[in-house]
């Protein structure tokens, strides 16, 4: 008789457990649309494009940047990072408004809290890194005020998994000390970028996946 009851509370931790076993929950999802074309955003001509590269270019490396994510099944959920990538951010005599972000990760350089995952995540199966060896980002444009309190509105096309789509996230970007600091934490469902892969029957993989990123700009020289 006494064996029930702790059976009745191992069977509710159990339930809270896979319960709270969401990292998407109460976050912001990004805005998802169409890719746009990349002409109808920044600079009208050459000209206005050097200059703005020359005004303030920044560049972003993996040293004081990082672009991680969360991902979820049943069972457990998994941090991951990206481990290599490069990129950019102009802000045009300071103003972030005109501003355009710029980033290439390296899919093969992803790295989890479990190795066998890691391998997973490379094949077929997720991101099939052999055949999309990188993933891009190039924005199409910065608004002011953002969700969650972030101070703007980041749009811009991602191709992930050989799929291309427009998404709107929001960010909080200043200019402080000389550096750009752009810091964005979204959701993104996996099966808009074309990786639908299920998991096992009694194990399956949720479809949302948080994305954090924290970006740093060091001039450019």
């Amino acid at each position: 008789m006494r064996a029930r009851p702790l059976l009745v509370l191992l069977g509710l931790l159990a339930a809270s457990s896979a319960c709270n076993n969401d990292p998407t929950k109460g976050k912001v999802a990004a805005t998802v649309g169409s890719a746009v074309a990349v002409a109808e955003a920044g600079p009208t001509s050459a000209g206005d494009a050097g200059a703005a590269s020359a005004a303030g270019s920044y560049t972003l490396s993996e040293a004081t940047s990082k672009i991680a994510f969360v991902g979820a099944k049943v069972t457990g959920k998994h941090d991951g990072t990206f481990g290599k990538f490069t990129g950019t951010i102009v802000v045009p005599g300071g103003k972030i408004e005109a501003g355009t972000v710029a980033v290439t990760l390296e899919t093969k350089s992803l790295k989890t809290d479990d190795e066998e995952l890691d391998e997973h995540l490379r094949s077929k199966d997720f991101f099939d890194v052999e055949k999309f060896p990188k993933s891009t980002f190039t924005s199409t444009s910065i608004v002011l005020g953002g969700a969650a309190g972030a101070t703007h509105t980041l749009t811009g096309n991602l191709n992930l998994h050989g799929v291309t789509r427009s998404l709107g996230v929001p960010a909080t970007i200043k200019l402080e000390g000389g550096v750009v600091i752009a810091t964005c934490e979204f959701t993104i469902n996996r099966k808009d970028f074309g990786i639908v892969y299920p998991g096992k029957k009694d194990d399956l993989i949720k479809d949302g996946v948080l994305v954090k990123l924290t970006l740093k700009g060091q001039p450019a020289s």
